[in-house]
Protein backbone atom coordinates (compact mmCIF):
# COMPACT_ATOMS: atom_id res chain seq x y z
CA UNK A 1 0.00 0.00 0.00
CA UNK A 2 1.09 3.43 -1.05
CA UNK A 3 2.52 5.63 1.59
CA UNK A 4 1.41 8.91 1.43
CA UNK A 5 3.18 12.47 3.83
CA UNK A 6 0.70 14.65 4.56
CA UNK A 7 1.23 18.39 4.38
CA UNK A 8 3.40 20.24 6.98
CA UNK A 9 -0.23 21.47 8.40
CA UNK A 10 -1.00 18.07 9.53
CA UNK A 11 3.00 17.35 10.52
CA UNK A 12 2.69 20.32 12.97
CA UNK A 13 -0.90 18.85 14.76
CA UNK A 14 0.34 16.70 17.77
CA UNK A 15 -1.28 13.58 18.93
CA UNK A 16 -5.17 14.00 19.74
CA UNK A 17 -4.34 13.39 23.75
CA UNK A 18 -7.93 12.66 24.53
CA UNK A 19 -8.20 9.95 22.12
CA UNK A 20 -4.39 8.29 23.12
CA UNK A 21 -6.34 8.36 26.96
CA UNK A 22 -9.09 6.22 25.68
CA UNK A 23 -6.84 4.01 23.27
CA UNK A 24 -5.33 3.51 26.87
CA UNK A 25 -8.53 2.37 28.71
CA UNK A 26 -9.68 0.10 25.91
CA UNK A 27 -6.38 -1.93 25.88
CA UNK A 28 -7.04 -3.00 29.67
CA UNK A 29 -10.91 -3.55 29.04
CA UNK A 30 -9.26 -5.72 26.55
CA UNK A 31 -7.80 -7.66 28.65
CA UNK A 32 -10.71 -8.29 30.96
CA UNK A 33 -9.99 -5.77 33.41
CA UNK A 34 -12.54 -3.63 34.97
CA UNK A 35 -11.86 -0.04 34.94
CA UNK A 36 -13.15 3.09 36.35
CA UNK A 37 -12.76 5.41 33.63
CA UNK A 38 -12.84 8.94 35.59
CA UNK A 39 -10.53 10.85 32.75
CA UNK A 40 -12.85 11.86 30.27
CA UNK A 41 -15.36 14.75 29.97
CA UNK A 42 -18.41 13.08 28.71
CA UNK A 43 -21.76 13.76 30.08
CA UNK A 44 -23.13 10.89 31.67
CA UNK A 45 -26.81 11.94 32.01
CA UNK A 46 -29.37 12.05 29.20
CA UNK A 47 -30.13 15.02 27.12
CA UNK A 48 -33.30 16.45 29.02
CA UNK A 49 -36.83 15.11 27.12
CA UNK A 50 -38.62 18.25 26.17
CA UNK A 51 -35.02 19.24 24.21
CA UNK A 52 -35.42 15.56 22.55
CA UNK A 53 -38.61 15.58 21.81
CA UNK A 54 -38.05 19.24 19.91
CA UNK A 55 -35.30 17.21 18.17
CA UNK A 56 -37.93 14.51 16.85
CA UNK A 57 -40.80 17.25 16.18
CA UNK A 58 -38.66 19.12 14.28
CA UNK A 59 -37.25 16.63 11.68
CA UNK A 60 -39.93 15.90 10.63
CA UNK A 61 -40.86 19.12 9.19
CA UNK A 62 -40.12 19.19 5.54
CA UNK A 63 -38.37 23.50 6.11
CA UNK A 64 -35.53 21.55 7.79
CA UNK A 65 -34.87 18.63 4.98
CA UNK A 66 -33.38 21.21 2.46
CA UNK A 67 -30.08 23.43 3.58
CA UNK A 68 -30.50 26.00 6.13
CA UNK A 69 -29.46 29.57 5.80
CA UNK A 70 -25.33 29.63 6.20
CA UNK A 71 -25.62 31.89 9.33
CA UNK A 72 -28.06 29.92 11.04
CA UNK A 73 -31.81 30.38 11.01
CA UNK A 74 -32.94 33.44 12.65
CA UNK A 75 -35.14 31.79 15.16
CA UNK A 76 -32.10 30.11 16.32
CA UNK A 77 -29.56 33.14 16.33
CA UNK A 78 -32.83 35.06 18.08
CA UNK A 79 -32.43 32.03 20.86
CA UNK A 80 -29.07 32.77 21.61
CA UNK A 81 -29.28 36.76 22.16
CA UNK A 82 -32.41 35.88 24.52
CA UNK A 83 -30.48 33.47 26.58
CA UNK A 84 -27.46 35.76 27.27
CA UNK A 85 -29.92 38.77 27.97
CA UNK A 86 -31.69 36.20 30.59
CA UNK A 87 -29.13 35.01 32.10
CA UNK A 88 -26.13 37.69 31.84
CA UNK A 89 -28.14 40.74 31.19
CA UNK A 90 -26.07 41.49 28.00
CA UNK A 91 -27.45 42.65 24.58
CA UNK A 92 -26.70 41.18 21.62
CA UNK A 93 -27.60 41.71 18.16
CA UNK A 94 -28.57 38.39 16.73
CA UNK A 95 -27.47 39.25 13.33
CA UNK A 96 -24.69 40.34 13.87
CA UNK A 97 -23.27 39.57 17.20
CA UNK A 98 -24.26 35.53 17.02
CA UNK A 99 -22.67 33.00 15.12
CA UNK A 100 -23.55 29.22 15.63
CA UNK A 101 -21.55 25.93 14.09
CA UNK A 102 -20.65 22.46 15.16
CA UNK A 103 -19.74 22.69 18.52
CA UNK A 104 -17.91 24.79 20.42
CA UNK A 105 -14.53 23.00 19.08
CA UNK A 106 -15.35 24.59 15.71
CA UNK A 107 -15.46 27.87 17.43
CA UNK A 108 -12.17 28.08 19.06
CA UNK A 109 -10.29 26.48 15.67
CA UNK A 110 -12.41 28.99 13.86
CA UNK A 111 -11.38 31.87 15.46
CA UNK A 112 -7.65 30.58 15.57
CA UNK A 113 -7.94 29.97 11.90
CA UNK A 114 -9.29 33.92 11.59
CA UNK A 115 -6.72 35.94 13.50
CA UNK A 116 -3.88 33.95 13.82
CA UNK A 117 -1.10 33.13 11.21
CA UNK A 118 2.88 32.83 10.62
CA UNK A 119 4.92 34.73 13.31
CA UNK A 120 1.69 35.25 15.56
CA UNK A 121 1.19 34.53 19.17
CA UNK A 122 -1.72 32.95 20.72
CA UNK A 123 -2.01 33.87 24.39
CA UNK A 124 -3.19 31.47 26.93
CA UNK A 125 -2.95 29.65 30.18
CA UNK A 126 -0.44 26.68 31.27
CA UNK A 127 -2.19 24.50 31.88
CA UNK A 128 -4.78 24.69 29.04
CA UNK A 129 -7.12 22.79 26.87
CA UNK A 130 -5.05 20.85 24.83
CA UNK A 131 -6.79 21.66 21.49
CA UNK A 132 -6.10 25.01 22.09
CA UNK A 133 -1.87 24.14 21.19
CA UNK A 134 -3.11 22.33 18.01
CA UNK A 135 -5.73 25.39 16.91
CA UNK A 136 -2.42 27.43 16.87
CA UNK A 137 -0.62 24.70 15.23
CA UNK A 138 -2.66 24.86 12.16
CA UNK A 139 -2.79 28.63 12.01
CA UNK A 140 1.46 28.41 11.99
CA UNK A 141 1.16 31.00 14.97
CA UNK A 142 3.57 30.56 18.53
CA UNK A 143 1.66 29.73 21.78
CA UNK A 144 3.01 31.56 24.96
CA UNK A 145 1.76 29.95 27.79
CA UNK A 146 1.80 31.54 30.98
CA UNK A 147 2.07 30.06 33.92
CA UNK A 148 -0.62 29.98 36.30
CA UNK A 149 -0.69 28.60 40.19
CA UNK A 150 -3.09 27.21 42.43
CA UNK A 151 -1.78 29.73 45.24
CA UNK A 152 -3.39 32.63 42.40
CA UNK A 153 -6.67 30.96 41.69
CA UNK A 154 -5.17 29.96 38.66
CA UNK A 155 -5.83 32.74 36.78
CA UNK A 156 -2.54 34.50 34.81
CA UNK A 157 -0.52 37.11 36.09
CA UNK A 158 -0.10 39.66 33.07
CA UNK A 159 2.78 41.15 34.43
CA UNK A 160 5.43 37.99 33.35
CA UNK A 161 4.43 38.28 29.85
CA UNK A 162 7.28 39.63 27.85
CA UNK A 163 7.15 42.73 25.86
CA UNK A 164 8.34 40.95 22.87
CA UNK A 165 5.91 38.44 22.90
CA UNK A 166 2.91 41.27 23.68
CA UNK A 167 3.64 42.60 20.57
CA UNK A 168 3.10 39.41 18.70
CA UNK A 169 0.34 38.79 20.10
CA UNK A 170 -2.97 38.73 18.09
CA UNK A 171 -5.07 37.04 20.26
CA UNK A 172 -5.88 35.82 24.25
CA UNK A 173 -8.11 32.89 24.71
CA UNK A 174 -8.74 32.02 28.26
CA UNK A 175 -11.43 29.47 29.65
CA UNK A 176 -13.24 29.96 32.96
CA UNK A 177 -14.88 28.32 34.50
CA UNK A 178 -11.98 26.67 33.62
CA UNK A 179 -10.62 22.76 32.18
CA UNK A 180 -8.36 21.06 33.57
CA UNK A 181 -8.36 23.95 36.87
CA UNK A 182 -12.04 23.84 37.50
CA UNK A 183 -10.86 27.77 38.85
CA UNK A 184 -13.64 30.42 38.22
CA UNK A 185 -12.80 34.50 36.41
CA UNK A 186 -12.82 37.04 38.97
CA UNK A 187 -14.91 40.35 37.76
CA UNK A 188 -11.19 42.20 38.18
CA UNK A 189 -9.36 39.49 36.16
CA UNK A 190 -11.57 39.97 33.76
CA UNK A 191 -11.37 43.40 33.56
CA UNK A 192 -7.55 43.39 33.61
CA UNK A 193 -7.59 40.88 30.14
CA UNK A 194 -9.99 43.13 28.61
CA UNK A 195 -7.66 46.51 29.33
CA UNK A 196 -4.72 44.16 28.13
CA UNK A 197 -6.94 43.33 24.77
CA UNK A 198 -7.64 47.03 24.53
CA UNK A 199 -3.94 48.47 24.98
CA UNK A 200 -2.39 46.02 22.23
CA UNK A 201 -5.52 45.54 20.36
CA UNK A 202 -5.81 42.16 19.87
CA UNK A 203 -9.45 40.57 20.81
CA UNK A 204 -9.64 38.39 23.49
CA UNK A 205 -12.41 35.57 24.13
CA UNK A 206 -13.57 33.41 26.66
CA UNK A 207 -14.09 29.61 26.14
CA UNK A 208 -17.34 29.26 28.32
CA UNK A 209 -18.02 25.65 27.58
CA UNK A 210 -18.36 25.34 31.51
CA UNK A 211 -20.56 28.57 31.91
CA UNK A 212 -23.85 26.76 33.86
CA UNK A 213 -21.54 24.70 36.08
CA UNK A 214 -20.24 27.04 39.18
CA UNK A 215 -20.02 25.11 42.96
CA UNK A 216 -21.03 27.06 46.28
CA UNK A 217 -23.51 29.45 45.30
CA UNK A 218 -21.28 31.16 42.83
CA UNK A 219 -22.46 31.61 39.34
CA UNK A 220 -19.55 31.98 36.92
CA UNK A 221 -19.32 35.20 35.27
CA UNK A 222 -19.85 36.01 31.31
CA UNK A 223 -16.47 37.74 29.97
CA UNK A 224 -19.02 40.15 28.21
CA UNK A 225 -20.54 41.62 31.71
CA UNK A 226 -17.46 43.67 32.04
CA UNK A 227 -17.35 46.80 30.59
CA UNK A 228 -15.49 46.80 27.05
CA UNK A 229 -16.25 42.95 27.11
CA UNK A 230 -18.10 43.25 23.96
CA UNK A 231 -16.07 45.91 22.50
CA UNK A 232 -12.70 43.86 22.78
CA UNK A 233 -13.78 40.34 23.41
CA UNK A 234 -15.90 37.36 22.56
CA UNK A 235 -17.31 34.32 24.54
CA UNK A 236 -17.70 30.87 23.33
CA UNK A 237 -20.73 28.59 24.45
CA UNK A 238 -21.50 24.90 24.41
CA UNK A 239 -24.54 23.32 25.08
CA UNK A 240 -22.68 19.67 25.51
CA UNK A 241 -22.47 20.43 29.32
CA UNK A 242 -25.02 22.72 30.22
CA UNK A 243 -27.67 20.56 28.16
CA UNK A 244 -26.18 17.28 28.28
CA UNK A 245 -25.90 18.01 24.63
CA UNK A 246 -22.51 16.25 24.21
CA UNK A 247 -23.08 14.55 20.88
CA UNK A 248 -25.72 16.76 19.15
CA UNK A 249 -22.67 19.50 17.74
CA UNK A 250 -23.82 22.86 18.37
CA UNK A 251 -22.12 25.36 19.89
CA UNK A 252 -22.24 29.11 19.64
CA UNK A 253 -19.96 32.58 20.01
CA UNK A 254 -21.13 35.93 20.64
CA UNK A 255 -19.91 39.49 21.14
CA UNK A 256 -17.43 41.55 19.06
CA UNK A 257 -19.16 41.89 15.62
CA UNK A 258 -15.82 41.58 13.95
CA UNK A 259 -14.83 38.62 15.36
CA UNK A 260 -18.35 36.93 14.75
CA UNK A 261 -18.42 37.92 11.18
CA UNK A 262 -14.76 36.20 10.95
CA UNK A 263 -16.46 33.03 12.33
CA UNK A 264 -19.28 32.55 10.52
CA UNK A 265 -17.27 33.05 7.26
CA UNK A 266 -15.18 30.49 8.19
CA UNK A 267 -17.52 28.09 9.37
CA UNK A 268 -19.65 28.68 5.75
CA UNK A 269 -16.34 27.92 4.10
CA UNK A 270 -15.32 24.49 5.84
CA UNK A 271 -18.16 23.39 7.64
CA UNK A 272 -21.40 24.83 5.52
CA UNK A 273 -24.45 24.56 7.58
CA UNK A 274 -25.86 23.04 10.58
CA UNK A 275 -28.81 20.79 10.45
CA UNK A 276 -32.31 23.00 10.47
CA UNK A 277 -33.72 20.07 13.32
CA UNK A 278 -30.75 20.64 15.58
CA UNK A 279 -31.33 24.22 15.37
CA UNK A 280 -34.89 24.17 16.50
CA UNK A 281 -33.46 21.77 19.46
CA UNK A 282 -30.64 24.03 20.56
CA UNK A 283 -33.20 26.95 20.66
CA UNK A 284 -35.82 24.78 22.72
CA UNK A 285 -33.03 24.42 25.15
CA UNK A 286 -31.89 27.92 25.17
CA UNK A 287 -35.54 29.25 26.35
CA UNK A 288 -37.27 26.60 27.84
CA UNK A 289 -37.17 25.41 31.27
CA UNK A 290 -33.90 25.75 33.21
CA UNK A 291 -34.60 24.03 35.93
CA UNK A 292 -32.69 20.92 34.99
CA UNK A 293 -29.59 22.31 34.83
CA UNK A 294 -29.66 24.17 37.98
CA UNK A 295 -30.51 20.06 39.04
CA UNK A 296 -27.17 19.09 36.92
CA UNK A 297 -24.95 21.75 38.58
CA UNK A 298 -26.29 20.44 42.26
CA UNK A 299 -25.92 17.09 41.60
CA UNK A 300 -21.78 17.67 39.91
CA UNK A 301 -21.64 19.64 43.01
CA UNK A 302 -22.72 16.80 45.26
CA UNK A 303 -20.37 14.55 43.48
CA UNK A 304 -17.04 16.60 43.88
CA UNK A 305 -17.87 16.98 48.10
CA UNK A 306 -18.55 12.84 48.35
CA UNK A 307 -14.90 12.60 46.29
CA UNK A 308 -13.10 15.37 47.74
CA UNK A 309 -14.11 13.77 51.31
CA UNK A 310 -13.31 10.05 50.24
CA UNK A 311 -10.29 10.90 48.92
CA UNK A 312 -9.03 13.24 51.96
CA UNK A 313 -10.02 10.43 54.94
CA UNK A 314 -7.41 7.88 52.65
CA UNK A 315 -5.02 10.65 53.50
CA UNK A 316 -5.18 12.29 49.33
CA UNK A 317 -4.38 16.26 49.79
CA UNK A 318 -7.26 17.22 47.42
CA UNK A 319 -8.27 20.87 46.83
CA UNK A 320 -12.16 21.00 45.86
CA UNK A 321 -12.63 22.70 41.88
CA UNK A 322 -14.95 25.83 42.33
CA UNK A 323 -16.77 24.98 38.98
CA UNK A 324 -17.00 22.51 35.73
CA UNK A 325 -17.06 18.46 36.21
CA UNK A 326 -13.23 18.26 36.56
CA UNK A 327 -11.20 17.70 39.20
CA UNK A 328 -7.55 19.04 39.65
CA UNK A 329 -5.41 16.93 42.06
CA UNK A 330 -2.28 17.28 43.08
CA UNK A 331 -0.55 14.12 42.69
CA UNK A 332 1.59 13.03 46.00
CA UNK A 333 5.24 14.10 46.71
CA UNK A 334 7.88 12.26 44.37
CA UNK A 335 5.31 11.51 41.62
CA UNK A 336 5.15 12.80 38.18
CA UNK A 337 1.65 13.12 36.45
CA UNK A 338 2.01 10.65 34.15
CA UNK A 339 3.95 7.72 36.66
CA UNK A 340 1.31 8.49 39.27
CA UNK A 341 -1.86 8.23 36.89
CA UNK A 342 0.04 4.74 35.78
CA UNK A 343 0.00 4.10 39.09
CA UNK A 344 -3.44 4.10 39.56
CA UNK A 345 -4.24 2.40 36.57
CA UNK A 346 -2.06 -0.69 36.78
CA UNK A 347 -2.82 -0.51 40.68
CA UNK A 348 -6.24 0.51 41.47
CA UNK A 349 -7.80 0.11 37.79
CA UNK A 350 -8.97 4.08 38.25
CA UNK A 351 -7.94 5.87 34.82
CA UNK A 352 -7.58 9.74 35.62
CA UNK A 353 -6.00 11.97 32.77
CA UNK A 354 -2.34 12.89 33.68
CA UNK A 355 -1.58 17.02 34.12
CA UNK A 356 1.23 17.08 31.88
CA UNK A 357 -1.16 16.61 28.75
CA UNK A 358 -2.54 20.10 29.62
CA UNK A 359 1.12 21.99 29.96
CA UNK A 360 4.14 21.98 32.17
CA UNK A 361 2.48 23.62 34.89
CA UNK A 362 -0.10 20.40 35.03
CA UNK A 363 2.90 17.99 35.97
CA UNK A 364 1.97 17.89 39.33
CA UNK A 365 -1.77 17.22 38.81
CA UNK A 366 -4.03 14.93 37.33
CA UNK A 367 -7.41 16.11 36.06
CA UNK A 368 -10.65 13.54 37.26
CA UNK A 369 -14.19 13.76 35.83
CA UNK A 370 -17.18 13.87 37.64
CA UNK A 371 -19.46 12.91 35.05
CA UNK A 372 -19.84 9.19 36.83
CA UNK A 373 -22.01 8.22 39.51
CA UNK A 374 -21.49 8.70 43.15
CA UNK A 375 -21.43 4.98 43.21
CA UNK A 376 -19.22 4.57 40.61
CA UNK A 377 -16.91 7.73 42.09
CA UNK A 378 -16.76 6.35 46.02
CA UNK A 379 -16.03 2.78 43.90
CA UNK A 380 -12.56 4.56 42.74
CA UNK A 381 -11.82 5.98 46.00
CA UNK A 382 -11.76 2.62 47.34
CA UNK A 383 -9.78 1.41 44.87
CA UNK A 384 -7.45 3.69 45.70
CA UNK A 385 -7.32 3.09 49.10
CA UNK A 386 -7.42 -0.19 49.11
CA UNK A 387 -4.51 -0.29 46.51
CA UNK A 388 -2.44 0.89 49.50
CA UNK A 389 -0.64 4.11 48.05
CA UNK A 390 -1.35 5.78 50.51
CA UNK A 391 -1.95 3.27 53.11
CA UNK A 392 0.37 4.18 56.48
CA UNK A 393 1.34 7.58 55.59
CA UNK A 394 1.53 9.86 58.32
CA UNK A 395 3.68 12.25 56.22
CA UNK A 396 0.16 12.88 53.95
CA UNK A 397 -1.46 13.70 56.90
CA UNK A 398 0.78 16.66 58.57
CA UNK A 399 0.94 17.82 54.50
CA UNK A 400 -2.62 18.21 54.85
CA UNK A 401 -2.14 20.18 58.15
CA UNK A 402 0.00 22.33 56.98
CA UNK A 403 -1.29 23.48 53.02
CA UNK A 404 -4.99 23.41 54.62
Amino acid sequence: MANFKPSAVIGRLPEHYFRALKEKVADYRSRGIDIIDLSSGNPDQPTPEHIVRSLKEAAGKPENHGYPPFYGKKSTLEAVAAFYKREYDVDLDPETEVAVFHGSGIGIMGISQAFLGAGDVLLTANPAYPPYYAAAALAGAEVHAIPVYEKNGFLPDYRTVPEEALRRVKLLLLNYPNNPTGALATRDFFEQSIALAAEHHFPVVNDFAYGALGFDGHKPISLLQIPGGKEYGAEIYSLSKTFNMAGWRFGFAVGNASVIAALKLYHTHVYSTIFGAVQDAAAAALLGPQSQVKELGERYERRRDILVSKLRSIGWDVSAPAGTFFAWFKVPEGYRSREFAEKLLEEAHVAVAPGEGFGSQGDSYVRVGLVNSEELLLEAAERIANSGIFRGSAVHSSERSHRG
